[in-house]
Protein backbone atom coordinates (compact mmCIF):
# COMPACT_ATOMS: atom_id res chain seq x y z
CA UNK A 1 0.00 0.00 0.00
CA UNK A 2 1.12 3.75 -1.02
CA UNK A 3 1.20 6.40 1.34
CA UNK A 4 -1.83 8.33 1.23
CA UNK A 5 -2.00 11.65 0.15
CA UNK A 6 -4.36 14.38 1.35
CA UNK A 7 -7.56 15.69 0.06
CA UNK A 8 -10.31 18.26 0.59
CA UNK A 9 -13.71 16.57 -0.23
CA UNK A 10 -16.26 18.89 -0.77
CA UNK A 11 -19.55 19.28 0.59
CA UNK A 12 -21.97 16.75 -1.68
CA UNK A 13 -25.87 15.92 -1.90
CA UNK A 14 -26.29 12.78 -2.15
CA UNK A 15 -28.97 10.08 -2.67
CA UNK A 16 -28.31 7.05 -0.36
CA UNK A 17 -29.37 3.28 0.74
CA UNK A 18 -28.52 2.42 4.31
CA UNK A 19 -27.92 -1.58 4.64
CA UNK A 20 -28.50 -2.41 8.69
CA UNK A 21 -27.12 -5.35 9.75
CA UNK A 22 -23.93 -6.88 10.43
CA UNK A 23 -21.35 -6.32 7.57
CA UNK A 24 -20.95 -8.77 5.06
CA UNK A 25 -22.33 -9.70 1.47
CA UNK A 26 -25.73 -7.40 1.84
CA UNK A 27 -23.15 -4.87 1.84
CA UNK A 28 -21.72 -5.73 -1.91
CA UNK A 29 -25.74 -6.17 -2.36
CA UNK A 30 -26.61 -2.45 -1.17
CA UNK A 31 -24.20 -1.11 -3.63
CA UNK A 32 -25.81 -3.00 -6.37
CA UNK A 33 -29.01 -1.79 -5.62
CA UNK A 34 -27.76 1.78 -5.41
CA UNK A 35 -25.90 1.25 -8.94
CA UNK A 36 -29.13 -0.02 -10.41
CA UNK A 37 -31.13 3.09 -8.90
CA UNK A 38 -28.33 5.05 -10.29
CA UNK A 39 -28.24 3.48 -13.70
CA UNK A 40 -32.01 4.03 -14.19
CA UNK A 41 -32.24 7.41 -13.32
CA UNK A 42 -28.68 8.42 -15.49
CA UNK A 43 -26.78 9.22 -12.20
CA UNK A 44 -24.16 6.08 -13.39
CA UNK A 45 -21.50 7.08 -15.78
CA UNK A 46 -17.72 7.69 -16.55
CA UNK A 47 -17.64 10.46 -13.84
CA UNK A 48 -19.56 9.26 -10.98
CA UNK A 49 -18.69 8.56 -7.68
CA UNK A 50 -19.78 5.95 -5.12
CA UNK A 51 -18.79 6.60 -1.65
CA UNK A 52 -19.72 3.38 1.13
CA UNK A 53 -19.60 4.27 4.60
CA UNK A 54 -19.47 2.13 7.58
CA UNK A 55 -20.93 4.12 10.59
CA UNK A 56 -20.28 1.38 13.26
CA UNK A 57 -17.52 -0.23 14.62
CA UNK A 58 -18.68 -4.04 14.96
CA UNK A 59 -16.14 -4.70 17.60
CA UNK A 60 -18.41 -2.19 20.16
CA UNK A 61 -21.97 -2.37 17.92
CA UNK A 62 -23.92 -5.13 17.88
CA UNK A 63 -24.28 -7.09 14.60
CA UNK A 64 -27.80 -6.38 13.91
CA UNK A 65 -27.44 -2.63 14.84
CA UNK A 66 -24.39 -2.00 12.12
CA UNK A 67 -25.31 0.80 9.82
CA UNK A 68 -23.61 0.91 6.33
CA UNK A 69 -24.66 3.72 3.63
CA UNK A 70 -23.91 3.20 -0.30
CA UNK A 71 -24.11 6.95 -1.53
CA UNK A 72 -23.75 8.92 -5.18
CA UNK A 73 -23.58 12.60 -5.87
CA UNK A 74 -26.35 14.66 -6.85
CA UNK A 75 -26.69 17.32 -9.15
CA UNK A 76 -28.55 20.07 -7.59
CA UNK A 77 -31.28 20.20 -9.77
CA UNK A 78 -31.92 16.22 -9.47
CA UNK A 79 -35.30 15.62 -7.21
CA UNK A 80 -35.16 12.23 -5.63
CA UNK A 81 -38.04 9.92 -5.20
CA UNK A 82 -39.20 7.59 -2.15
CA UNK A 83 -36.80 4.77 -3.24
CA UNK A 84 -33.66 6.10 -1.81
CA UNK A 85 -32.82 8.64 1.26
CA UNK A 86 -31.12 12.29 0.24
CA UNK A 87 -28.54 13.82 2.21
CA UNK A 88 -25.29 15.75 2.57
CA UNK A 89 -22.13 14.36 2.36
CA UNK A 90 -19.90 16.86 4.82
CA UNK A 91 -16.51 18.31 3.55
CA UNK A 92 -13.38 16.87 5.00
CA UNK A 93 -9.60 16.18 4.91
CA UNK A 94 -8.71 12.91 4.25
CA UNK A 95 -5.65 10.76 3.73
CA UNK A 96 -6.73 8.99 0.67
CA UNK A 97 -5.44 5.27 -0.19
CA UNK A 98 -5.52 3.66 -3.36
CA UNK A 99 -5.81 -0.07 -3.22
CA UNK A 100 -6.84 -3.28 -4.81
CA UNK A 101 -10.41 -2.98 -5.62
CA UNK A 102 -10.55 -7.08 -3.44
CA UNK A 103 -12.27 -8.04 -0.64
CA UNK A 104 -8.90 -9.42 0.86
CA UNK A 105 -6.65 -6.12 -0.33
CA UNK A 106 -9.58 -3.96 1.40
CA UNK A 107 -9.70 -6.34 4.65
CA UNK A 108 -6.13 -6.17 5.10
CA UNK A 109 -6.21 -1.99 4.22
CA UNK A 110 -8.54 -1.79 7.10
CA UNK A 111 -6.32 -3.35 9.64
CA UNK A 112 -3.26 -0.89 8.70
CA UNK A 113 -4.88 2.34 7.57
CA UNK A 114 -4.75 4.37 10.69
CA UNK A 115 -1.12 3.32 11.33
CA UNK A 116 -0.08 3.98 7.86
CA UNK A 117 -1.75 7.82 7.88
CA UNK A 118 -0.29 8.24 11.22
CA UNK A 119 3.25 7.32 9.79
CA UNK A 120 2.82 9.96 6.88
CA UNK A 121 2.39 12.39 9.92
CA UNK A 122 -1.35 12.84 9.80
CA UNK A 123 -3.45 13.20 12.87
CA UNK A 124 -6.64 10.72 12.55
CA UNK A 125 -10.08 12.48 13.27
CA UNK A 126 -11.90 10.57 15.77
CA UNK A 127 -15.39 12.10 15.50
CA UNK A 128 -15.48 11.31 11.71
CA UNK A 129 -15.68 7.65 10.04
CA UNK A 130 -13.22 6.34 6.85
CA UNK A 131 -15.33 6.41 3.77
CA UNK A 132 -14.39 4.18 0.78
CA UNK A 133 -14.76 5.94 -2.57
CA UNK A 134 -15.57 4.52 -5.94
CA UNK A 135 -14.37 6.65 -8.78
CA UNK A 136 -15.07 4.99 -12.25
CA UNK A 137 -11.52 5.56 -13.79
CA UNK A 138 -10.20 3.54 -10.25
CA UNK A 139 -12.85 0.69 -10.47
CA UNK A 140 -12.42 0.25 -14.17
CA UNK A 141 -8.51 -0.69 -13.64
CA UNK A 142 -9.56 -2.68 -10.19
CA UNK A 143 -9.21 -0.19 -7.50
CA UNK A 144 -10.86 1.78 -4.91
CA UNK A 145 -10.04 4.32 -2.14
CA UNK A 146 -10.14 4.41 2.03
CA UNK A 147 -10.31 7.88 2.92
CA UNK A 148 -9.39 8.12 6.14
CA UNK A 149 -10.57 11.52 8.37
CA UNK A 150 -7.99 13.47 9.11
CA UNK A 151 -7.37 16.93 11.28
CA UNK A 152 -5.67 19.49 8.92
Amino acid sequence: MENPTAELIPTQRIAYIRHTGAYGPENRETMECLKQWSRENGLFHGLAVIYAIAWDNPMTTAPEKCRYDVCIKLDDNFTVDGSVSEGTFEQGWYAVFTISHTAEAIQQAWQCIFQKAQEAGYQIDENRVVVERYRQELVDNHFCELCVPIIK
